[in-house]
């Protein structure tokens, strides 16, 4: 049987991901941060674009509370006149260019050089520039300092020497003759430095330093026998101290409860990370995209001006542009042009989108905004959705990185979404308030008699809510609240 070639016509739909809208779409998902990447590459390739000044909170000042402390500027209005003015090649440019995304303010210039007098006493000393300091003013060798000095470089964040000593002695040059003794002389001299605890091997080791250094006070801060029995503690039975199990404590050494209390004050009084004085962390700052104002008729949720950059044309290369159409070349810079138009048109889509997203947030926590995360109600993406006629998924990226400025501080907006719980009544509450009312309750508990998962359960069924003992856990875990035994003070 032969086959015979034929054409066959076919018609169908397809839907197509258009350049635009792709870009739309990747906007839409960054973060203040990457956005601020974005905008920065496309002005290094593109050299019809330009920014006034660089995006993401150049004037952005935090209060130590965490307040934004930066004044609102009123957003623009002209959101809609950028589409209509890009629909034909010899549209004019100039407004164009702003195409409503000139919202930020003229903030006035800083040079970051400019340190404030007397900036460099502020500098905070490093734990290897305070501990060599120490090792200059010895009497040690050369050769001992320089093994000294190695193991300062071996220590970690907190103080605590990383490495082994025979994992040391591994690297060390076999010219040098170091022998494990040498570098053990080399730990009890560093182990005497101040801090105290300072080069230990283990939290026991740490913290029996500082209690042989309490002991060589003169006059001792306690007396002799609870630094004794404390020692013992540390050294051998520090895992029933971090249980709190002082009744097992006091019938393992043979001590009645009163000395076992004495010894355990004194141990609280040491400090099991002696590194951490001196760790200079980085604080992480969150510019929140969205900030809620209070006004008469409720809360508004308003973009931050800080977030915005102000993008445009750069109209001296579009007018030419538009005068060498003719000449060779033209097509590239033309394509350039609508690709810099289309930046523009898609990040104010971007904030636009984000701006609506989080008022219908807020009109439906408007109880989280005046009593805190104990009114919070359930919340889907399907019902912001529904409501402002989008995809979920273009509310999944919309929430992501994103970041709301509240009377209680700083959220994600991801945070206001939640499951529900089920109430006695039939209703539903959310496992946010849920937390937060499991917060409040150990908060104002007795710390003499911690509240259980099963009592917490109990108290939160006299309320209304049914909530299972095994939820309870799961929520006070995720709130990274220890067990009620661990909670029990003596």
């Amino acid at each position: 049987m032969a086959i015979k070639p034929g054409l066959q016509l076919k018609l169908g739909q397809q839907l197509t991901l258009t350049p635009q809208l792709q870009q739309s779409i990747r906007l839409l998902q960054l973060s203040s941060l990457e956005l601020a990447q974005e905008i920065e590459q496309a002005l290094n390739d593109n050299p019809l674009l330009e920014c006034d000044d660089p995006p993401v909170g150049a004037a952005m000042r935090i209060a130590a509370d965490g307040a934004i402390l930066s004044e609102m500027a009123p957003a623009g209005s002209g959101a809609g006149a950028a589409a209509e003015q890009d629909a034909g090649e010899g549209e004019n440019d100039t407004a164009a260019g702003m195409s409503g995304l000139d919202w930020g303010r003229v903030r006035s210039e800083r040079d970051e050089d400019d340190d404030a007098p007397g900036a460099w006493a502020a500098t905070a000393t490093s734990l290897r520039d305070h501990l060599k300091g120490q090792l200059a003013t010895t009497s040690a060798s050369p050769r001992d300092r320089a093994l000294v000095e190695m193991l300062i470089e071996s220590l970690d964040e907190h103080g605590y020497l990383a490495a082994s000593l025979e994992e040391l002695l591994a690297i060390c040059p076999t010219e040098a003759g170091v022998e494990l003794e040498d570098l053990a002389t080399a730990l009890k001299l560093l182990q005497s430095f101040d801090p105290p605890g300072v080069g230990a091997r283990s939290a026991a080791e740490c913290l029996g330093i500082q209690l042989d250094a309490f002991a060589a006070r003169v006059p001792a801060p306690c007396p002799s026998e609870v630094i004794a029995h404390a020692k013992t503690i540390v050294s051998e039975h520090l895992h029933l101290l971090a249980a709190r199990d002082l009744q097992k404590l006091a019938r393992t050494l043979e001590l009645t409860e009163e000395q076992v209390q004495q010894a355990s004050a004194l141990i609280r009084r040491l400090n099991p990370y002696p590194g951490v004085g001196f760790t200079e962390t980085a604080i992480d700052y969150v510019v929140p995209d969205i900030l809620i104002r209070k006004h008469r008729n409720g809360w508004v949720a308003q973009l931050n001006p800080d977030v915005m950059p102000r993008l445009r044309l750069n109209l001296a290369y579009a007018a030419v542009v538009r005068q060498e159409r003719s000449k060779e070349g033209f097509s590239q810079w033309s394509s350039r042009l609508q690709e810099a138009r289309w930046l523009i048109r898609n990040i104010q889509q971007r904030f636009e989108t984000i701006q609506r997203v989080a008022q219908a947030i807020v009109d439906r926590q408007a109880g989280f905004f005046a009593h805190g995360a104990i009114a919070m109600r359930p919340l889907v993406l399907r019902e912001i959705a529904e409501t402002l006629e989008l995809h979920e998924s273009t509310i999944s990226r919309v929430t992501t990185n994103k970041y709301m400025s509240t009377p209680f501080g700083v959220f994600e907006l991801k945070y206001f979404f939640g499951s529900h719980v089920a109430t006695d009544t039939g209703g539903a509450a959310s496992s946010t308030a849920i937390r937060a009312l499991i917060k409040q309750l150990i908060g104002d508990e007795d710390p003499r008699e911690p509240l259980s998962d099963s009592r917490i359960a109990e108290l939160l069924a006299g309320q209304g809510l049914v909530v299972a003992r095994r939820t309870v856990a799961k929520y006070r875990e995720a709130l990274k609240i220890p067990a009620v035994a661990l909670r029990k003070s003596p």
